[in-house]
């Protein structure tokens, strides 16, 4: 089971990247010039909103620490592929949501260690595992920024290849990502299931708010309604699972899923229960 958590784990989400950077061109990164209101809007949601709604739940719902601390790692994570679909699905502004998900998740590498050595030790206090934020930093580089990286770079040179390339990668990770969580949950089944009750109304609720705050500020500022579609599934919908590696790496060799994950592993549940309705109810307001 070692290997299953520190090994199979950071490949699924290394394949993710991969895949998403297979389906990023240089254009989703020169819209974020040309079309600065919704970008900046897009970002000031995902990189402050989201964390401060969790803290507030965290605190409201009086998580353990322990959770405490792995929903505000969900909470730091970007949107990923999950966004994007569901974006596309809302017939939401595609081309913002992909521009989100690939910047926010290159700003995440640096923000994502220094923030949970953060939060753990607020939380925590004494009892925070010495979180090694260079070597956490390192590891998140390799496993998300480089396989992104390659994605493009095949995406600029070869399109027509990525793209193929890019359905049968989506599958393989989707598979392998499926078939790592439910071996760790079923190696600790009943701490899942305890935890559980705890976290989905904390999970929902997070999931509730930032979709609806996600579409009433980009309608505030005035932005189109495909491009409110787009921010509000990248606000309310986060990388379940970068949430649960990052949780993973800070408690090394992990024999299931630690409590640090377990937030990301219950969102991972719920935040499609909460998400395909809103996209429906997008869907009719085109």
């Amino acid at each position: 089971m070692d290997s299953l958590i520190t090994i199979f784990l950071p490949l699924a989400l290394a394949i993710i990247m991969f895949s998403l950077g297979l389906g990023l061109t240089l254009d989703d990164f020169r819209r974020v010039a040309t079309r600065p209101k919704a970008f900046a809007i897009g970002a000031a949601s995902q990189l402050v909103l989201i964390p401060v709604v969790a803290y507030a739940l965290a605190v409201l719902f009086t998580l353990p620490p322990e959770l405490a601390v792995g929903m505000m790692i969900l909470a730091l994570c970007p949107g990923g592929v999950t966004a994007n679909l569901l974006t596309k699905l809302a017939s939401g502004e595609v081309a913002l949501s992909i521009s989100l998900t690939g910047i926010i998740s290159l700003v995440a590498v640096f923000t994502v260690p220094v923030l949970a050595s953060y939060f753990a030790n607020h939380f925590m206090g004494l009892d925070a595992p010495a979180i090694d934020v260079t070597a956490l930093g390192i590891s998140m580089f390799l496993i998300t920024l480089v396989p992104v990286m390659i994605g493009l770079a095949i995406r600029s040179l070869a399109p027509d290849f990525a793209v193929t390339l890019d359905s049968i990668v989506s599958r393989v990770a989707v598979g392998l990502f499926v078939i790592v969580v439910v071996g760790a949950l079923a190696a600790n089944w009943g701490l899942f299931v305890a935890n559980f009750v705890q976290l989905a109304p904390a999970l929902v609720m997070l999931n509730v708010i930032l979709l609806a705050a996600g579409i009433g500020f980009a309608r505030a500022f005035g932005l189109s309604l495909p491009e409110g579609k787009a921010i509000a599934l990248e606000t309310g919908v986060q990388n379940a699972t970068l949430g649960i590696t990052v949780g993973s790496l800070i408690v090394e060799q992990a024999a299931a899923l630690p409590p640090f994950s377990l937030p990301s592993a219950v969102y991972g549940i719920t935040m499609y229960v909460v998400s395909i309705p809103f996209v429906f109810w997008l869907r009719g307001r085109n």
